[in-house]
């Protein structure tokens, strides 16, 4: 399933909505802490597209059915397809700074992540291992711990 996110800064609001209504046939239960990390996910994903490239992008999801002997240990990804085919460039932000911290927590929250080029532009990626439990992967940089993203930061181009 996808959406087509308009190059907006207002669209992101209206992928978090989509990807939510998109948790209930799933099994995934809105309150669970996997689907407030998904919905954290499609939100710092596509606003690194439509702010970065100025165009359209496009939000996939790939769910499991409903909850099952097999789908409880299942992988819900996510991929954002956008029209630049630039690397993610890391950057520092300040102290202060309102943003520049996106991939680094997409670091921090999912299980894997990665980017392809695809045609003319990108796709990012992420998966969330529904039978993870909240277990930690090392992180991006330092030592783990907020403070490890303190002054470290990415920007997708």
């Amino acid at each position: 399933m996808q959406l087509e996110v308009r190059p907006d800064p207002s669209e992101v609001g209206r992928a978090r909505r989509w990807a939510r209504s998109r948790l209930a046939g799933s099994g995934i239960r809105a309150d669970e802490p996997l689907a407030e990390t998904l919905v954290l996910l499609v939100s710092e994903l596509v606003t690194n597209a439509v702010v970065h490239t100025g165009r359209s992008a496009v939000l996939r999801l790939v769910l499991p059915g409903a909850v099952t002997e097999e789908t409880k240990e299942a992988t819900v990804r996510l991929e954002v397809d956008d029209a630049s085919d630039r690397a993610p460039v890391p950057r520092c932000a300040g102290g202060e700074a309102t943003g520049g911290r996106g991939l680094a927590l997409v670091d921090g929250l999912a299980d894997r992540w990665g980017w392809s080029k695809e045609g003319t532009g990108k796709r990012i990626w992420c998966e969330l291992d529904r039978s993870s439990g909240g277990e930690d992967a090392a992180p991006l940089c330092g030592n783990g711990g907020a403070a490890a993203y303190e002054g470290f930061a990415f920007e997708v181009v």
